[in-house]
C-alpha cells in the first residue's frame, strides 16, 4: 500500500469513498422519484395534491433526519449512525416498490428521507474528520460528486427501465411494473454501503470526545504515522469537551446564551444553496425543454444529459477547491448562478404572456434558454453544489460539530421543502419569468452573504478552525 511521509493516502481515499457512498444514495434516492411521478398517480389513483405530497414527503424526512443525525452521531458515533442510515435506505427502497397506496408509499419515503438527511451531513463530516488539511476540500467534494453520480444513475436507470418496459406503468419482470423496479435498483448500492461501513473505523475526533484516546491514536496511526497521530490526538483534546458528550445546547455561547455566530453562517450557507434556484431548474426543467422544442418523451433522456454536465463540473470543482479556496468559488458561483437564472427569467418573460400555460421559443432564443440552463447547472456544480458541503464538513468547532451540522442540515432540507411547495404557487401567480427572477436575486444575496460573513478554511486543520471560533 502506498504511503507518503505523512499520510497513507490510499487508505484515506478508500475511507472517504466509502463514506461518500452515502452521498450516492442521497442522489439516487432524490432522482429516482422524477421518473415515477405519473406512474405513481396512476397506481395509487391519487389527485394532484396527493401526488405532490408523494414527491415532497421525502424532504420532510430529510429535514428530520439531518437534525437528529448530528445529535445521534455525537451520542453513538459517526459509524453507527451511518450504518443506521444504510439500513433505512434498504427498507425504504424495498418498501417504496411494494407500496399499494399513497399512505404506505409516504411512510417508506419518509424513512428514505431520514436516511438521506443523515447521509447528507454525516458523510462529509466523517470525511472531514479523517482527511489531511491539504486535500480535505477535494475529499469532502467526493460527497457532491457521489450525489450527482447518484442522480445520473437514477436518471439513467429510469430511462432504460422505462424503455425496456415500454413505459413507467408497464409490466417489466416477474409481473412487477417498471416504476417498482426503479426503486428496487437502489437496493444494490444500499447493500454495498451497509457492508462497506462495517469495515471502516470510527471517527478519531469522536473517539477523543468520548475519552477513547488510545483507540483514536491507533486509527490515526493507520492513516498517518504514530508520531503525527499522537500530536493530532493532543491537539484534538484541546478542542473537545472533556467532561461530557456534546449536546445540542452547546451551540449556545455560555455567557450570552445566544446561538454561536458560526452556526448562523452555516445555516445561511445551507439555505442559500437551495434558494439560489437549483431545485426549480431541476424539478421544473421539463417546461424549458419542451418550450425549446423537445418532445415530452425526451424528458428522461434530457435528465441524463444534464446529469452528465453536473458530473463533469463537479469533478472540475474537486481540482479547484483546495487550490482556489472555498470563499472565491462561492463568490463566483453566487454571481454566475444569478446571471444565468436572470437570463432565463428574461427569456421566459419575453416569450410568453402566460408562462404557466405555454411558452413558444424557436431558433436563437430557444438555444439561449437551453445554454443558460446548462450554464446555471455548471456554475452550481462547480461552486455551491460541492463547496457548501465542504464548508459544513469543516467550519464548525469540534465541541459542537454534530449539533451545528444538525441545525444547518435541517435548514438546507427545510429550504428545499419550502421551495418545492411554494414554486408552483409563485409560478401560477406570476409566471415563469418572474418566478425564476426571484431566485436570481438570491444569487446576489448569496454573493453578499459570503463576502461579509464567510471566512476561508482552506489548508487549516480542524483544530485550528476550532480555536478560531473560541
Amino acid at each position: 500500500m502506498h504511503r507518503t511521509k505523512e499520510n497513507n493516502l490510499s487508505r484515506i481515499v478508500m475511507l472517504s469513498t466509502i463514506a461518500a457512498l452515502g452521498g450516492f444514495l442521497f442522489g439516487f434516492d432524490s432522482g429516482v422519484i422524477n421518473g415515477t411521478v405519473d406512474a405513481l398517480q396512476t397506481a395509487f389513483h391519487s389527485d394532484a395534491i396527493g401526488t405532490g405530497f408523494n414527491v415532497a414527503s421525502v424532504l420532510l424526512g430529510c429535514a428530520i433526519g439531518a437534525f437528529f443525525a448530528g445529535m445521534l452521531a455525537d451520542k453513538f458515533g459517526r459509524k453507527a449512525t451511518l450504518i443506521g442510515a444504510a439500513i433505512a435506505f434498504i427498507i425504504s427502497a424495498w418498501g417504496s416498490g411494494i407500496s399499494s397506496s399513497s399512505s404506505e408509499f409516504i411512510v417508506y419515503r419518509l424513512l428514505g428521507g431520514l436516511a438521506v438527511g443523515a447521509a447528507s451531513i454525516l458523510s462529509p463530516a466523517y470525511i472531514g474528520e479523517i482527511a489531511p488539511p491539504k486535500i480535505r476540500g477535494r475529499l469532502i467534494s467526493l460527497q457532491q460528486l457521489a450525489i450527482v453520480l447518484g442522480l445520473f444513475f437514477a436518471f439513467f436507470s429510469n430511462y432504460n427501465l422505462a424503455t425496456v418496459a415500454g413505459g413507467t406503468s408497464a409490466k417489466l419482470w416477474w409481473g412487477y411494473d417498471a416504476w417498482q423496479w426503479m426503486f428496487w435498483v437502489e437496493l444494490l448500492p444500499a447493500f454495498v454501503f451497509f457492508v462497506s461501513l462495517l469495515f471502516i473505523p470510527e471517527s478519531p475526533r469522536y473517539l477523543v470526545a468520548v475519552h477513547k484516546t488510545e483507540k483514536a491514536t491507533q486509527i490515526l496511526a493507520g492513516i498517518t504515522n504514530l508520531e503525527n497521530a499522537k500530536k493530532q490526538v493532543a491537539e484534538i483534546r484541546k478542542t473537545v469537551l472533556q467532561e461530557r458528550k456534546p449536546r445540542l445546547s452547546d451551540i449556545l455561547r455560555q455567557k450570552t446564551k445566544k446561538i454561536h455566530p458560526i452556526v448562523w453562517v452555516g445555516v445561511g450557507l445551507a439555505a442559500l444553496q437551495t434558494f439560489t434556484g437549483i431545485d426549480v431548474v431541476f424539478y421544473y426543467g421539463a417546461v424549458l425543454w419542451q418550450a425549446a422544442g423537445f418532445t415530452e418523451g425526451d424528458a428522461l433522456l434530457t435528465n441524463v444529459i444534464i446529469g452528465g454536465v453536473n458530473i463533469g463540473f463537479t469533478i472540475l470543482a474537486m481540482f479547484l477547491v483546495d487550490r482556489v479556496g472555498r470563499k472565491p468559488l462561492l463568490l463566483i458561483g453566487g454571481l454566475g448562478q444569478a446571471v444565468m437564472l436572470g437570463l432565463m427569467a428574461v427569456i421566459f418573460q419575453l416569450s410568453a404572456d402566460d408562462a404557466v400555460e405555454g411558452i413558444e421559443m424557436s431558433g436563437t432564443i430557444g438555444l439561449m434558454a437551453l445554454f443558460a440552463a446548462i450554464g446555471f447547472i455548471a456554475f452550481f456544480a462547480l461552486t455551491w453544489g460541492p463547496v457548501m458541503w465542504v464548508m459544513l464538513g469543516e467550519m464548525f468547532p469540534n465541541k459542537f460539530r454534530g449539533a451545528a451540522l444538525a441545525v444547518a442540515g435541517m435548514a438546507n432540507w427545510l429550504a428545499n421543502f419550502l421551495v418545492t411547495i411554494t414554486f408552483p404557487v409563485i409560478l401560477a401567480r406570476f409566471g415563469l419569468g418572474v418566478s425564476y427572477g426571484i431566485y436570481a436575486v438570491f444569487g446576489v444575496v448569496a454573493f453578499v452573504f459570503v463576502y461579509r460573513y464567510v471566512h476561508e478554511t482552506k489548508g487549516k486543520t480542524l483544530e485550528e478552525l476550532s480555536l478560531e471560533q473560541e
